[in-house]
């Protein structure tokens, strides 16, 4: 299925995408994309238009935008900046090939959840291996540079917050292979530090860090990396999400979500393996025993992520790239950066084994940490029970509301009614006094240590402390 721009070229209008950009171009196509002839980020044009898009749409309904040039520290770059696909859920509809888009939010949601759910096998998701192409039919070979010509620094990676410590990829998929591990595909922050090194902010506990840390185990004195910028939607989510365990191959999953094989290439000086189709790929190896200092750096949840004197660095080895790469940019903790239905289904598939009674959970994207589950309530315990096996899942979540099934845990304005109307705090709140929380939570007095909350706002019991009747 195609439509045909204004310039007359076709475009793919739905997905899945094979290419970053034939998304970004879907997106126009649909409606869902302002283009910005330029852009001056010295004057953090960009960052201020990002917050404005929030304030006025909110984060569901601001569009994607793109800048077809942007002056970075006193430069004109030419190569697009795109921000924000992936901030409603239509571009999630887009993503994974509804044809036909529900005109309401919710809606959408909804029928996005239905067809990534069908590409399960009775809860299960499909893998499908990877595929290797010849690095001539590959579109992130179209240009290879290495030795005196590398300079990271000529594209236009931005400093998004004035407070920031530099300029950052904040959308790459950081790739590191390991013989025992496997390959970890994983997003973490990196910023550029001269015009052959950039950080890797792979946090304690990370597959990545996982990785390395096996790595220096065995004795190695570093580790072969590369980092890839703008590959297609479905790998970018496999990339930010948690649905691969340890060990397990994102391309694998991502294959399974696509509906075919992901292509990818070899690296040029490496053996690891990465996303033939993607805008950039930066290839270079990790020191295992040096670091750098990295951040501060706004980060998810609308804050000013710490400053690190002691992060991994890559030492870049060779950048190929597309033709006037486009460059993803996420404006950390004020948009959203990845398609996160995958997740909620992946998430429901797992508490449903566990909570039989369950019907509906949604991570509610804008409020890192809060999630919302509706249950089919059967006896007094089934609101705290279900609330405690979903604390006990995900570190980054906070506060799980329970809520009767006749709510709708998209409906956030629902979801707080039910908290005004039907939770009593004395009775239907279980405090977990110590968790395990994501060193990037701002609020926590002891790093990496929370305080953790269920709210059941189901109907009480008589027997739970509730009235005899509502």
């Amino acid at each position: 299925m195609v439509s045909r721009r204004l310039d007359g070229a076709n475009v793919q209008a739905t997905g899945p995408f094979e290419t970053f950009r034939d998304f970004v171009l879907a997106m126009e196509a649909n409606g869902q994309l302002l283009r910005i002839p330029e852009m001056d980020q010295d004057r953090y044009e960009a960052s201020a238009f990002a917050y404005r898009l929030v304030d006025e749409f909110g984060v569901m309904g601001a569009p994607a935008f793109l800048s077809e040039r942007m002056k970075i520290d006193g430069e004109w770059k030419t190569e697009p900046v795109v921000a924000n696909l992936y901030g409603s859920w239509v571009s999630e509809a887009l993503c994974f090939g509804l044809d036909s888009i529900p005109s309401k939010p919710r809606e959408v949601y909804r029928a996005t959840f239905d067809k990534v759910m069908q590409m399960t096998d009775e809860g299960e998701w499909r893998r499908i291996k990877a595929v290797i192409k010849e690095k001539t039919d590959a579109l992130c070979k179209e240009v290879v540079v290495t030795g005196d010509d590398i300079d990271v620094r000529k594209f236009p990676w931005m400093k998004v917050n004035p407070a920031d410590g530099g300029r950052y990829i904040n959308s790459g998929a950081v790739i590191i292979e390991d013989p025992v591990l496997g390959r970890n595909v994983g997003t973490y922050r990196c910023m550029i530090k001269n015009k052959k090194r950039i950080t890797i902010n792979s946090e304690v506990g990370q597959h990545g860090w996982n990785l390395l840390m096996s790595a220096k185990r065995r004795g190695e004195r570093a580790v072969k990396c590369a980092v890839v910028v703008g590959a297609d939607p479905i790998t970018w989510s496999m990339s930010c999400s948690k649905i691969a365990g340890l060990g397990e191959d994102e391309y694998e999953l991502a294959g399974g979500l696509l509906g075919r094989p992901l292509d990818v290439v070899k690296c040029e000086t490496s053996e690891i393996l990465v996303p033939a189709n993607a805008e950039m790929i930066i290839e270079g190896e990790i020191p295992l025993y040096e670091t750098e200092e990295d951040g501060p750096h706004g980060e998810m949840y609308g804050y000013l992520g710490q400053k690190r004197t002691d992060d991994f660095f890559m030492d870049i080895d060779a950048i190929t790239h597309r033709q006037q790469p486009w460059i993803f940019n996420n404006h950390t903790g004020v948009l959203r950066g990845f398609c996160t239905i995958p997740s909620d289904v992946h998430n429901f598939l797992h508490y449903k084994k566990i909570v039989p009674y369950l019907t509906a959970i949604h991570t509610i994207s804008d409020n890192v940490g809060v999630v919302a589950a509706s249950i089919q309530k059967r006896f007094a315990g089934d609101g705290l029970a279900a609330g405690h096996n979903i604390l006990g899942r995900n570190f980054v979540t906070k506060v799980v509301i329970v809520v009767d099934d006749d709510i709708d845990v998209l409906d956030r304005d629902a979801v707080i009614n039910a908290i005004a109307a039907r939770w009593q705090p004395l009775h239907a709140t279980a405090i977990v006094p110590f968790a395990p929380a994501p060193l990037l939570e701002p609020s926590t007095p002891s790093p990496r240590i929370t305080s953790k909350v269920v709210i059941d706002a189901t109907r009480q019991l008589p027997s739970e402390g509730g009235p005899k009747e509502f």
